[in-house]
């Protein structure tokens, strides 16, 4: 793209900067939303990357031949600078002559218009695509299947290549046109589909069609043409226009490969070589299991990358996620125990000459991955024996005597095949089972689980653990004396410096305040630089000189929660309505915003004293501490 003038930006990091509103960065377009809503991009108007991405969302489709968690797309981007005429040929032009694809299987699809909303059909894409196509003397008769399930109904006809549909191939934050807010914009967008020629699977419908899931066709890249407003009085169209382009990197290298397995491109194939190696067997003997290895390995590898550890919150939940599946899986191809971070490794060195930090943090990568297989192989055999007598007696009649489980002969087998709530609960637990592992192990068994009771469990257990944790959730105070409250306020305005100092990923882990001391937790994975800590300290310094007002506001937790200005922690075990500290000065800079439960001095002139860190260390894995005092 940097023939056409566009700058080459970097990958953002796959955990979002100042966006609390979601977990992980799950597209190109994401960290560049506050510019295609307005704002002036330092690099200019013509703009492309490939960004790293990851969507938890896609866990469990792993396993077929196109999802991942883990992907890079491959994005272009325009400011109020080009929009549809440039955009299509750019990509189509990438495609047939860069890539080499065979133009007689690419097809497009389009916006078909809402009449309701007012918004026309996308007839000027149809009518460039047309155009892109007689270059190659392809034909390309349009046809209009508005929804999959009418697609599946009609199918497609001989010469048919550019199909209408509806809201599918709309796009803005709100979802179809007849939802958006004034003030919001949006507008059609274009898909590229690649044809592999495989035979229909009918259990997805009748006919074949671009939008079918069956496998036949892949969806290789979009064009989003940010084109219209909604206004009082309709949709109008904006007075400069955006288009955000992505791609999938790994879908169009299968493309181009010609296979519609992304698993044999060369970013995957080195980890399903190697898990052949180890496992005895052949890619084709265990696709599924391969595959999500493969997929988990790498996503968890780059995860770690970004400074996201295996932990039971958050995105740390993911990678634990990532990892424990890799782990059951393995087991199921005979993948010897140890070997999940020689996998890694294989991963590392694929990527390390682009993303250097994966080759910086190579050992530690591997020290997290061995860490935390090592840790759930501790309770996984237990766990699985212990399933394994719940299913069991699920089925089959049983006595209980002396510790030991023997078959009734006087009762007749069940049909019961129903993992009960507190059973799953019991291995959630007990034997640390994420409940999607119960889930998986049920299916292959032909069980199921009973959710709802789990899920109802769940909330009491959090509940209790709510109940007992009060007096440490409201601050670790030893009592609410002035220096204590002095020490509470300092440590909010450790956090906030801490944040500034190392990024939006440090958040409250912990903490225990004397009136001699605080002590704080915070996530963070390794040593911090003393030259970070005094700049931390400078921060806080600076904040209680400045006699800062304390003030305190209260809101519905699912507001405070979308507001990208407050920082929280433990947000589950807040009611909800929360009460919000900001620390701020006269000139309306803010030190800190931050949920809490108090008790706060009036303003930072109250707090005595120089504030000092007396010592930074090691709490747990991805945790450090921080103990300080006011001088």
């Amino acid at each position: 793209m940097q023939e056409q003038g566009h700058a080459i930006i970097p990958s953002s990091a796959l955990v979002p900067e100042n966006d609390p509103t979601t977990l992980f960065t799950g597209s190109g377009m994401q960290p560049l939303v506050p510019y295609l809503m307005g704002e002036t991009h330092p690099k200019g108007t013509r703009l492309a990357n490939s960004q790293k991405c990851f969507r938890a969302e896609d866990i469990d489709e792993v396993g077929d031949n196109r999802h991942t968690t883990f992907f890079e797309m491959l994005g272009n981007w325009s400011l109020g600078d080009y929009f549809k005429k440039e955009q299509l040929p750019f990509f189509y032009t990438f495609l047939t002559d860069k890539v080499g694809l065979d133009p007689e299987k690419i097809y497009v699809t389009v916006f078909a218009g809402d009449e309701g909303a007012g918004v026309p059909k996308d007839d000027e894409a149809v009518s460039i695509w047309q155009e892109l196509f007689a270059t190659k003397n392809v034909s390309s008769e349009a046809a209009f299947m508005g929804t999959e399930e009418e697609g599946a109904s009609r199918g497609m006809k001989d010469g048919e290549r550019i199909f209408y549909y509806g809201d599918k191939n709309w796009w803005s934050r709100a979802g179809k046109p007849a939802n958006m807010p004034v003030g919001e914009i949006g507008g059609p967008d274009s898909e590229v589909f690649y044809d592999f020629g495989t035979a229909h699977n009918p259990a997805f419908g009748e006919h074949c069609h671009p939008n079918c899931d069956c496998g036949r066709f892949l969806e290789i890249g979009n064009s989003v043409f940010m084109e219209y407003i909604k206004t009082e009085k309709g949709f109008e169209k904006l007075p400069k226009q955006n288009v955000d382009f992505g791609g999938g990197l790994e879908r169009i290298a299968a493309a181009g490969n010609g296979s519609s397995d992304v698993f044999t491109v060369d970013l995957l194939k080195n980890v399903i070589d190697q898990i052949e190696t180890l496992s005895g067997r052949r890619y084709e003997e265990g696709k599924g299991a391969f595959r999500v290895i493969a997929d988990h390995i790498r996503g968890a590898v780059f995860m770690i990358g970004d400074n996201v550890f295996p932990s039971n919150s958050e995105q740390g939940y993911f990678v634990r996620r990532l990892l424990r599946r890799s782990v059951r899986y393995a087991d199921l191809l005979g993948v010897p125990e140890g070997e999940l971070k020689n996998l890694a490794q294989s991963v590392i060195a694929t990527y390390k000459d682009y993303y250097t930090n994966l080759a910086e943090k190579e050992q530690s990568i591997m020290d997290a991955i061995h860490t935390e297989e090592t840790k759930f192989r501790t309770t996984l055999e237990n766990g699985l024996k212990r399933f394994n007598k719940i299913s069991v007696s699920l089925t089959v009649p049983v006595i209980q005597k002396d510790g030991k489980t023997t078959v009734d002969p006087s009762k007749k087998p069940t049909a019961t095949k129903r993992i009960g709530a507190q059973n799953a609960f019991e291995l959630f637990t007990t034997y640390g089972f994420p409940i999607e592992l119960t889930q998986e192990i049920a299916k292959e068994k032909g069980m199921n689980v009973d959710m709802e009771g789990f899920e109802k469990l769940m909330d009491e257990h959090r509940e209790k653990s709510r109940a007992g944790a009060e007096h440490k959730f409201k601050g670790g105070l030893a009592d609410h004396s002035e220096k204590v409250v002095e020490y509470h306020t300092a440590t909010h305005l450790l956090l906030a410096g801490l944040r500034k100092e190392l990024g939006e990923g440090v958040h409250q882990a912990g903490s225990n305040i004397t009136g001699e001391r605080l002590r704080f937790d915070f996530t963070y994975p390794e040593k911090v630089d003393k030259e970070v800590l005094t700049r931390v300290e400078e921060y806080v310094n600076s904040a209680i000189k400045a006699g800062a007002s304390v003030s305190i506001d209260t809101m519905p937790k699912a507001e405070a929660e979308t507001d990208p200005t407050i920082e929280g922690s433990f947000w589950e075990k807040y009611p909800d309505v929360v009460t919000v500290y900001t620390v701020k000065d006269n000139e309306g800079n803010i030190y800190s915003r931050e949920l809490c439960g108090g008790p706060h001095v009036p303003d930072t002139g109250a707090i005595h004293g120089t504030f000092k860190i007396t010592k930074e260390e090691s709490s747990s894995a991805g945790v450090r501490r921080i103990k300080a005092v006011l001088e």
